[in-house]
């Protein structure tokens, strides 16, 4: 029962992470949109061309390169029964939440595999130090390439026979590593390409320590699946792109061979291994040391630590870099993290120094899992164009003095980096000659990028309200109805100094809308508690919340 509720611990901490952070980025902006038009429009047998290319995001916003389908069509698939059932005002929730359930069984999964190996005590600590820690839950539910890869290769790894997790059946090794390379092939040809040098990494690991697999072993599995992977990818893409493709490969030549990616961002080549691997472990990284040097684990620790540590190390040299790229080795490292853990704690009564280390451990634990709620805490604060929506759709349909019944909204670049997405425009959806219709009000959206349009007075004419970081984009006469604000640090308080962020929103404090006012009140309550401290997140304006003034209002604005 005990070991049941530990492990019941990593799906509802994914959950929590996904009720406490709804909203989602940029980053995942283009699966979360496509599964969205695979759920609103289906997939037409006919006039295929006209219907995906009128109605499907891709085709207005496709990105820097062209991503696979099969994540959306996957989760569009899977959720749809349970949004009937629940309505599509829940569709985003539902649609993450099972993606993150997904990921958390591959989790439970490898952490089964563990008590097999090295015994029930060292997979409860794995599950300790993995729920303890920020990162994989809070990534779990987001729909990105990396985390459709996410549990491939975990369950590849759980496979990867005597070298990684070993099997009792020492007979079953050859046909658990086949499953491996076979499992990362998919991943790799359809989700990530970087994956490949993990599975270089694991293979080699293979090769040369033993009990040794063969090259012939390996060349089978790879060459089948890869096959497979074309044969699903690549006309599935080409359906929904309106044109031959592999999007994998066009990903692979445009980072790795153009090295475009560097446009977003450049990092050192130590950022993993001094920044990312340390912030993604947090106190396991102290324990992977020990459980290497120990000759109790150094076996068992080298070959999960190995290949993982040289999959990032040859990774390192793409110079763009983030976290995300490397979540998949989280796992294995963890749990070498908790061989070291069992050993120390299993020997507490034996001596002070491992009663003393085992306390350690305990409150390294503790420790870990205060600063991972820190870290969603604040994380969840970072999403305000998500936030600006729901609140501007509250506002509107909530606005009984207001007589409108279709309301046009454009949202500014910064808004949809942020949180707005198809399924936060569409909540309460019944398609209705294209307009969707939300309790009384219909909602039109419009988020042009295009410059030289933003700079036509005639554009914004045609807009009731616009979501934008600079008030002064939007031309003509503009009233600000709300300001949500974002995450700019932390910030220390002493007794008697004022809040720091925006004049204007400061002497207007009721405006601020979303986390913002409740930040605000929690540092008011703070404050009059310690005698005016506060130690805390500093938010600023971040998303304003304008509606157009026409007619009279308009004119006394003007002349006043």
């Amino acid at each position: 029962m005990r070991n049941t509720l530990l492990s019941l611990s990593i799906p509802t901490l994914v959950i929590t992470h996904l009720v406490v952070a709804p909203y989602t980025k940029v980053e995942e902006s283009f699966n979360i949109q496509a599964t969205h038009d695979i759920l609103a429009y289906g997939t037409p047998t006919r006039n295929v061309y006209q219907h995906l290319s009128s109605h499907y995001d891709h085709f207005d916003f496709p990105g820097a390169v062209p991503r696979t389908f099969l994540g959306p069509v996957f989760l569009a698939g899977i959720s749809q029964p349970v949004i009937a059932m629940v309505g599509f005002q829940h569709a985003q929730l539902i649609v993450r939440a099972l993606l993150g359930l997904i990921n958390s069984a591959a989790l439970l999964v490898f952490k089964y595999n563990l008590e097999r190996a090295f015994g029930r005590s060292t997979a409860r600590w794995y599950t300790v130090l993995q729920a303890s820690q920020f990162h994989i839950l809070f990534y779990a539910s987001r729909p990105l390439p990396n985390m459709f890869a996410f549990p491939l290769s975990q369950s590849s790894l759980k496979h990867a026979g005597q070298k990684l997790v070993p099997h009792p059946d020492p007979r079953k090794q050859g046909v658990r590593y086949k499953v491996a390379i076979a499992l990362l092939t998919l991943a790799t040809a359809i989700f990530r390409s970087e994956l490949a040098i993990l599975m270089v990494t694991v293979t080699l690991y293979g090769l040369i320590s033993p009990p040794r697999i063969s090259i012939p072993q390996i060349i089978a599995p790879f060459l089948g699946f890869f096959a497979i992977a074309l044969l699903i990818s690549v006309p599935i893409d080409s359906y929904f792109w309106q044109q031959p493709l592999w999007p994998e490969l066009w990903g692979f030549y445009y980072n790795a061979v153009l090295g475009s990616s560097s446009e977003w961002g450049v990092s050192p080549w130590h950022y993993y291994f001094t920044s990312a691997l340390p912030k993604i472990l947090t106190n396991s990284i102290v324990l992977i040391p020990f459980a290497l040097w120990n000759p109790g684990t150094a076996k068992q620790a080298r070959a999960l630590v190995m290949p993982s540590l040289l999959f990032v190390a040859i990774y390192s040299i793409q110079p763009h870099k983030e976290a995300r790229f490397i979540f998949y080795v989280a796992p294995p490292l963890t749990a070498a993290a908790a061989l070291g853990a069992n050993y120390v704690f299993s020997r507490r009564t034996k001596s002070p120094l491992f009663a003393t280390a085992s306390l350690a451990i305990v409150g390294s634990v503790l420790v870990s899992f205060g600063t991972s709620s820190a870290m969603l805490g604040i994380s969840s604060l970072n999403y305000p164009g998500g936030e600006a929506l729901a609140a501007l759709k509250d506002l509107v349909t909530s606005a009984r003095d207001l007589d409108i019944q279709t309301a046009a909204v454009h949202t500014d670049v910064l808004s949809c980096m942020t949180g707005v997405t198809l399924f936060g425009q569409h909540s309460n959806w019944s398609l209705d000659d294209g307009i969707y219709r939300d309790n009384t009000v219909s909602f039109t959206f419009d988020k042009t990028e295009d410059e030289t349009t933003l700079r036509s007075p005639l554009f914004w004419e045609k807009f009731d309200y616009v979501l934008a970081e600079d008030t002064a984009k939007p031309l003509g006469p503009w009233e600000v109805i709300g300001v949500v604000e974002g995450f700019a640090g932390i910030e220390v308080l002493k007794p008697r100094s004022s809040a720091t962020g925006n004049a204007d929103v400061e002497s207007a404090s009721d405006r601020v809308l979303g986390r913002g006012a409740l930040v605000k009140r929690m540092r008011d309550m703070v404050r009059k508690t310690t005698g005016g401290w506060w130690i805390g997140p500093r938010m600023e304006p971040r998303v304003h919340i304008l509606r157009k003034m026409r007619g009279g209002e308009a004119r006394k604005a003007v002349t006043s």
